[in-house]
């Protein structure tokens, strides 16, 4: 029979255990080699949000340049900072979102960790979210007083024609949904989890296109900050993610949005099938023996091509890119096979190169499909 706790000897009765809670807000702040900026983070919350119970939870993507060290340092005696260190995973999203899981605060703000926005925005934005005028409160660079502060051209340029396109498939007009500043209802995060893609850097993009129903939202204007210490995280890898995220919203009530992306790859992956095709007929008359180089050079292509677009949230590198290119072409084999023969077939009844090559293109796409999920890029 178990033993109940008052039954124990005092002195192996446990201790109470302090428990995280009693707080009204919650900052997640997602952090990657941010070591110079933690100390003025902290500093400039500990005065932004003077008389509110909050808290500050770091989301670490296993900086290499001490930050996590920096955070603990901050941290000495204070329980209302703790950290989260992710190994093996990365990407601003799903940091902010396994931060927001990481609390029990009935309101939860969201701040970059670069220094770059204005933390005397929150209390605004959390009073708007915890008084129940906004399911998000947003801080905008784009609403009327908003700024972007010193932006070059070039990045003003590509950061509006983000936000227009965002318009594809936005349920409410935002002003910035991409905003990195933000306050959300915990409950809300809640019920849209299901639906996340946890792609990227626009976790507030991935919210607000997330919900089945339009959220109430608030707009408050700040000027954003240059970054003082540290590298920025954007570039081309941001933008591939943000133009999946639109491509999932648009297309996901009809098809796996991977199996369009991968049907799109396999599409340029056709051309180079036909380019390399045409070429080795010129030069020799086996159709076979042509169409099987075509095949080989068209799946070293997809691989590449799928391992940076399609499967970046599982992409493979150093020793792993090699084993995953060698189970690429094993699992696409079979693919491979039917490939060649159905455009053997088909070359010599109709002697259309172009039609036999994509008609064998076509049969192993399917199967080059599933059996690349489940093998070559399946979940660790």
């Amino acid at each position: 029979m178990a033993t109940r706790f008052a039954e124990l000897p005092e002195e192996f009765a446990p201790e109470p255990v302090a428990v995280s809670g009693g707080y009204d807000l919650a900052v997640v702040v997602p952090t990657r080699n941010e070591a110079g900026n933690v100390a003025r983070i902290v500093a400039s919350l500990d005065v932004a949000l003077r008389g509110t119970r909050f808290e500050i939870l770091f989301v670490d993507d296993w900086s290499t340049d001490g930050t996590a060290a920096a955070i603990a340092e901050l941290a000495r005696g204070r329980a209302d900072i703790r950290v989260l260190r992710r190994f093996g995973r990365s990407g601003l999203a799903s940091a902010v979102v396994e931060g927001m899981m990481a609390t029990m605060a009935p309101v939860v703000a969201v701040i970059d960790g670069d220094g770059q926005h204005d933390e005397r925005l929150l209390p605004r934005l959390h009073k708007a979210v915890a008084n129940g005028a906004a399911d998000v409160a947003i801080g905008s660079r784009y609403c009327a007083d908003g700024s972007t502060g010193v932006w070059n051209e070039r990045r003003l340029r590509a950061s509006r024609a983000a936000t227009r396109l965002s318009r594809l498939v936005l349920r409410t007009p935002v002003a910035d949904p991409m905003s990195g500043l933000f306050a959300i209802r915990r409950d809300a995060v809640d019920a849209l989890l299901p639906r996340l893609s946890g792609r990227g850097f626009k976790i507030l993009f991935d919210l607000l296109t997330s919900a089945p129903e339009p959220l109430r939202i608030v707009e408050l204007p700040y000027r954003f900050r240059l970054r003082e210490h540290g590298d920025s995280k954007l570039g081309p890898a941001v933008a591939i993610d943000y133009l999946v995220t639109i491509l999932d919203r648009l297309v996901r009530r009809y098809l796996p949005s991977r199996l369009v992306m991968f049907a799109g790859v396999g599409t340029l992956g056709l051309g180079i099938h036909l380019g390399v095709l045409r070429a080795m007929l010129a030069a020799q008359p086996s159709f076979a023996r042509a169409q099987a180089v075509a095949v080989a050079v068209a799946i070293a292509f997809n691989f590449v091509a799928n391992n940076a677009v399609t499967f970046r949230d599982r992409r493979l590198s150093g020793w792993r890119l090699v084993a995953g290119l060698a189970s690429f072409y094993a699992v696409c084999g079979l693919g491979a096979l039917a490939n060649v023969g159905a455009g053997a077939v088909l070359f010599a009844h109709h002697q259309r190169w172009w039609v036999s090559g994509v008609a064998g293109a076509v049969v192993g796409s399917l199967w080059n499909f599933a059996a690349s999920t489940l093998v070559t890029w399946r979940r660790r």
